[in-house]
C-alpha cells in the first residue's frame, strides 16, 4: 500500500495542505507559477506551510532520513531523479551529491517525455559527468526500469517519436552510443531504498 503523502500548496487556486496528488493537482494545474511540494508527514507539511516555498524548492520531500537509517547509502555518491507532468508530458531530470544535496546538473524541460526516459537519461548523464571529471563514485536511482535499461544499454521506451520530442530521442541515441562504448562496473548504478532512506535526495518533490 502506498505511503500517505501530504501536499503543500503555497500558491495555487486554493493554498493549503492536501492529502492526495489529485487534490493538489486541481489547485496547481493551469495556475501560473504555482508553488507546491510533497511531504511524508503532516507535521512536515504543516511546518513547511508556515514557512516560505523558497526554503524547500529543489530539495527532497524528507531531507536526511537516510542519515538516521541503520544501513546508509554509500558516500560519496550521486543521486539522480526525473520529473514528468503527464505521460507523455513535460520532462526534466537532475543529479545531486547525496550528502550535501548540491545540484550537479539539471536538464530540461522537454515536451512529450516520460518519467522512465528521464530516469534513464539522468543515470547516463551522471555516468558521463563522472567520466568527464575523472571521478569514481556510485550513482543512485529509485527507478528499476532506468537502471535496467542502462545495464542492457538500451532505452526500451514505447514513447512515440514526434517532432516535438525529437531532442529527447537525440539524447537517447547519444546515451545508448555512450553505453555501447563504455563498460560499466556491476556496482556503478545502485537502487535507492526509498522505504529505508526516504525520498531520493534528487527528488523534485512535486508528487
Amino acid at each position: 500500500m502506498p505511503k500517505q503523502k501530504y501536499y503543500v500548496v503555497w500558491k495555487g487556486h486554493k493554498p493549503g495542505i492536501y492529502t492526495s496528488w489529485a487534490e493538489c493537482e486541481k489547485q496547481v494545474k493551469g495556475f501560473a507559477a504555482a508553488q507546491y511540494k510533497a511531504f511524508e508527514s503532516r507535521r512536515e507539511a504543516e511546518s513547511a506551510y508556515r514557512s516560505r516555498y523558497e526554503a524547500f524548492k529543489g530539495k527532497p520531500a524528507s531531507q536526511g532520513k537516510w542519515r538516521e537509517a541503520s544501513i546508509k547509502p554509500l558516500l560519496p555518491s550521486i543521486c539522480v531523479d526525473a520529473a514528468c507532468s503527464g505521460s507523455p508530458g513535460k520532462l526534466e531530470y537532475r543529479g545531486v551529491f547525496t550528502e550535501s544535496g548540491e545540484e550537479i546538473f539539471r536538464v530540461g524541460p522537454f515536451p512529450d517525455g516520460t518519467n522512465n526516459v528521464g530516469e534513464f537519461l539522468a543515470i547516463v548523464h551522471a555516468l558521463t559527468w563522472l567520466a568527464k571529471h575523472e571521478r569514481e563514485m556510485p550513482i543512485y536511482s529509485d527507478s528499476e526500469n532506468g537502471i535496467s535499461w542502462v545495464y542492457t544499454g538500451e532505452c526500451k521506451t514505447k514513447l512515440k517519436h514526434t517532432a516535438r520530442n525529437m531532442p529527447l530521442f537525440v539524447l537517447i541515441r547519444s546515451a545508448e552510443n555512450w553505453l555501447a562504448e563504455n563498460e560499466l562496473l556491476d556496482d556503478a548504478v545502485l537502487k535507492w531504498d526509498t522505504a529505508l532512506w526516504g525520498e531520493i535526495p534528487a527528488d523534485f518533490g512535486r508528487k
